[in-house]
């Protein structure tokens, strides 16, 4: 009788993967808000310098292009936002915190728009460089304040199996 507890190793599955080389994917790169106005965690405009680890993976004058993009729909939405806001600020005590509904829901709406164009973004230029562009939240280095940030990630070149 065969002992089920038994761990055997599978000899062929470990020729299998030290034939192919997987080369190591570098780390995101990070794109922090550079504007002088943040709206729940958003800020209004993101750093236009070309930042080095994406030298020979793209062109500058696409990186700059889609920053573009990305800080004409902040241009447009992002002081609705801020009158939202102040508005809701003022008649907070009168409506219990709901005049701060609008503003959250402009803020989703920005988000989603921002996130609309990078994926557009993705899949016609950047997916075919390797690449991924996305807008993620994280913890502020400063405080525990939370932003939104540009993160792009590298991806992975899967390796081609050969059969010998």
């Amino acid at each position: 009788m065969a002992d089920f507890d038994a761990i055997y190793e599978d000899e062929q599955l470990e020729e299998h993967y030290e034939d192919q080389m997987v080369a190591p994917v570098p780390e995101p790169i990070i794109i922090r808000g550079a504007g002088n106005m943040t709206v729940f965690g958003l800020s209004n405009r993101f750093n236009t310098e070309f930042p080095s680890g994406l030298v020979s993976r793209v062109a500058p004058e696409e990186f700059k292009a889609t920053i573009g993009r990305i800080n004409g729909i902040l241009k447009k939405t992002l002081p609705v936002n801020v009158k939202w806001l102040f508005c809701g600020c003022v008649c907070c005590c009168c409506t219990l915190g709901c005049s701060l509904w609008p503003v959250i829901c402009l803020s989703k709406r920005t988000q989603n728009t921002l996130d609309k164009l990078l994926e557009w973004e993705n899949s016609h230029l950047y997916h075919k460089l390797g690449l991924h562009w996305r807008l993620h939240k994280q913890q502020c280095d400063s405080n525990s304040m939370m932003e939104y940030v540009l993160r792009i990630e590298f991806i992975p070149k899967t390796p081609i199996y050969r059969p010998d």
